[in-house]
């Protein structure tokens, strides 16, 4: 279980017998773009309260976790980072040496653990006491305050065995209620602390999961309802082909049966080439998945691998799959195969009187299952591309063509090192525009801040998104300006732009009303209104817009956002800017590495998962229209059968070949409209479904469907046509000879 929280004041009200915690400990994760004391040290740190174990299950080498975490200035090293910083040293030796981070912080090693084997979002290797980040002079300037989130700072806690989590998020209210009492709030805002079990991290980052690579459970829910689809048109396509061809081998099951076979005999049989039709097809599946996780790998993720030797559970499931699937495709087959009287095959009447039967019933309504399925996925995979176009083409409301930027980190406090590097990057000819602030627009890493208004009459505290900017910021990505001024420079919080979504929230219809009105940033800190922006998109489209508001703080002023000039016709000016950019970058901070991002490039990843489910069911459609194809393909070869004097008589009479054709090719062409008709339902509930992860969404329109349908009606006309042109093509004299 783990949550969030803010303040000192928790960790020492936690820990109490009432709370029925077993374990704590409380973590700061540092990041690049967040830290202000290690840089970009990929570390977190943890707090071990009362020499209570660690609640990861982490092996310790040397050291323990009563003592080896307790001080300031304590490190605990991962195996493999003990050997990276100190190779060829005995792990003994180890203890009792220091790392300097940064040149500044000056740590000794008090112990090691071994590193986690388990595939893990806990991919940390360095761990410092946080007694070291407690210090006054590291400690951050927010860390005791409660107006603002940061997911950088997260605790962890072990329950009790029997103890639910109710009870804890109760009393964790209650210790809230106690340390920190906002003023009454006409909109009913209010504050929680959930517990977030462990094992939804990788599933769900309400809280983060430390910048790791998160899933998805409808995605992968949705590509095992793929796999199932894609299984079950497997089987029908083989009960339709076996059925189809049943005519074959109706001779030697009458002289099975008057040799003295049993039903249940031949039943057996027929399962037991069934399996080992499926145990081949198993076979091979196994050889070809690490050459398909291979092909895929762009989106698998790093460690994911497929080894039947070693993961025993993946056996099991495949054994367990293959008795399925040969029972699930090869039962009725055999039924049907087995229960055929000697006396008519012997006689070439085992087709005689069978055109109205149950068993081509259930042959069509097999094919129209495939198709079905086909269909939906043909619908599905067109919406996908649809809606990643509309996301990747739409509006966000800002600049993000030509935009390149860049972070210096924090652990950089001297303003005069930003002042000279801006000063640099304006001199640069390839540059049209600079700018200093928090990160981009539609950047996943805005912190949130608890504002309040008050205007005599009403009190409203918002939790709001919050960037820090220059004033070349809102004219550099070109954002629009609905009242009011721009920011002026300002080296503190002085100033406020809102967003029309946060002036709308305080009640002002016209954005030219909240210029002048004054925002709580702080306890006794009131800072004016002075410009209010158009609605622009803070994250992906996931995410509905929300209250934002802008303000000047050099401090927290990180990230250069650049405008480049337009590019030249050989293509060389913006690489050009980027190695004068790079080489002005150099020469302030030498030992850092240059990292730059284009913007529409950075903003194209939001949806990189969208790009995959549409790569996988265009991989998926293209299989499911094949399969379907040879299950219709079965049906056909089954009615010429049937038909094969029909056809042979209506030729002789004079019928055409087309005429021939289009009275075999209606009945079918039927069975496809009742497909389409039943996909459609399924495909709208599935597709609109779907839609609702999106805060902005394309249109569900009606093109879409039609288009499903049109291609697989299309597709299944052109496999009619090679069977039934063949068959009506067909020397009658030979049908007709045929007993």
């Amino acid at each position: 279980m783990k949550f969030t929280v803010v303040g000192p004041h928790v960790y020492g009200a936690l820990f109490k017998p009432g709370l029925a915690l077993k374990q704590i400990v409380c973590l700061n994760t540092i990041s690049p773009l967040r830290s202000e004391i290690f840089g970009t040290i990929n570390c977190f740190q943890l707090s071990i309260l009362s020499g209570w174990p660690l609640v990861l299950s982490y092996h310790w080498k040397s050291g323990s976790p009563g003592i080896s975490l307790q001080e300031p200035y304590q490190v605990v090293l991962t195996k493999a980072n003990a050997g990276l910083y100190f190779p060829h040293v005995p792990e003994a030796k180890i203890v009792g040496k220091e790392i300097i981070f940064n040149d500044t912080i000056r740590t000794t090693v008090t112990g090691i653990v071994k590193d986690l084997q388990q595939n893990t979002d806990f991919s940390f290797k360095t761990f410092i006491s946080r007694a070291t980040i407690e210090l006054p002079r590291l400690k951050p300037d927010d860390g005791d305050e409660w107006g603002s989130t940061n997911n950088a700072s997260q605790l962890f806690v072990k329950l009790s065995a029997g103890i639910t989590k109710t009870p804890i998020e109760n009393q964790i209210a209650a210790i809230f209620k106690k340390y920190y009492k906002p003023a009454q709030q006409t909109l009913n805002i209010t504050t929680t602390h959930g517990l977030q079990p462990l094992s939804d991290v990788h599933f769900n980052a309400d809280y983060d999961n430390f910048d790791q690579r998160l899933a998805h459970k409808p995605t992968l829910y949705g590509l095992l309802a793929v796999a199932a689809f894609l299984l079950l048109l497997g089987c029908i396509n083989f009960i339709n082909l076996t059925t189809a061809q049943a005519s074959k081998r109706a001779k030697e099951m009458g002289v099975r049966k008057t040799m003295g076979s049993s039903k249940g005999q031949l039943i057996f049989q027929f399962l037991s080439e069934t399996f080992l039709l499926t145990a081949f097809a198993g076979i091979l599946s196994v050889g070809l998945t690490p050459f398909l996780l291979k092909a895929f790998e762009d989106f698998i993720p790093t460690g994911v691998h497929f080894n039947v030797m070693h993961q025993p559970g993946v056996l099991v499931f495949l054994l367990i799959l293959l008795l399925a699937v040969s029972i699930l495709s090869g039962f009725y087959p055999a039924l049907v195969l087995s229960s055929y009287k000697p006396v008519i095959v012997l006689k070439n009447q085992s087709y005689s009187n069978t055109g109205k039967s149950l068993s081509v019933w259930l042959r069509k309504s097999l094919t129209v299952s495939q198709f079905v399925i086909a269909q939906v996925f043909i619908i599905a995979t067109i919406l996908v591309s649809k809606q990643i176009n509309y996301t990747v083409n739409k509006d966000l409301e800002f600049k993000k063509d030509a935009v390149v930027y860049f972070s210096i980190g924090y652990n950089d406090t001297d303003p005069a090192h930003r002042s000279f590097l801006m000063d640099k990057l304006k001199a640069i000819p390839e540059i049209a525009l600079a700018s200093l602030g928090s990160d981009p627009p539609s950047s996943n890493h805005f912190g949130t801040r608890i504002l309040t208004y008050r205007d005599g009459k009403k009190e409203i505290e918002t939790e709001a998104d919050k960037i820090f900017a220059d004033t070349n910021y809102i004219k550099l990505y070109n954002m629009k300006l609905l009242a009011g001024n721009n920011l002026p420079y300002s080296d503190t919080i002085h100033n406020l732009i809102i967003n029309d979504t946060y002036a709308h929230l305080l009640g002002f219809k016209d954005p030219q009303k909240a210029i002048g009105k004054q925002l709580e940033w702080d306890k006794g800190m009131e800072c004016p209104i002075i410009g209010v922006v158009a609605d622009f998109h803070q994250k992906s489209l996931h995410e509905p817009i929300k209250p934002l508001v802008i303000s000047s703080k050099s401090s927290d002023e990180t990230v250069f956002s650049i405008t480049l000039q337009p590019q030249n016709e050989r293509g060389t000016l913006w690489k050009s800017a980027i190695n004068k950019m790079e080489k002005s970058f150099k020469e302030i901070y030498p030992n850092n590495d240059f990292e730059y991002s284009f913007l529409d490039q950075s903003i194209a990843k939001y949806y990189v998962a969208e790009q995959h489910v549409s790569r996988l069911l265009m991989w998926a459609t293209g299989l499911a229209i094949f399969i379907s194809c040879l299950g219709l393909m079965g049906l056909v070869i089954y009615t010429t059968n049937q038909r094969t004097k029909e056809i042979g008589i209506r030729k002789v009479i004079g019928a055409t070949v087309i005429r021939i054709v289009s009275l075999i090719s209606k009945d079918f062409l039927k069975l496809i409209v009742v497909a389409f008709i039943i996909a459609i339902p399924i495909s709208w509930y599935g597709a609109n479904q779907w839609l609702q992860s999106f805060a902005y969404k394309t249109a569900l329109s009606w093109w879409i469907f039609l288009a499903g349908g049109s291609i697989m009606l299309i597709i299944a006309m052109m496999v009619l046509c090679v069977r039934v042109i063949r068959t009506a093509l067909a020397n009658p004299i030979r049908s007709l000879r045929v007993e």
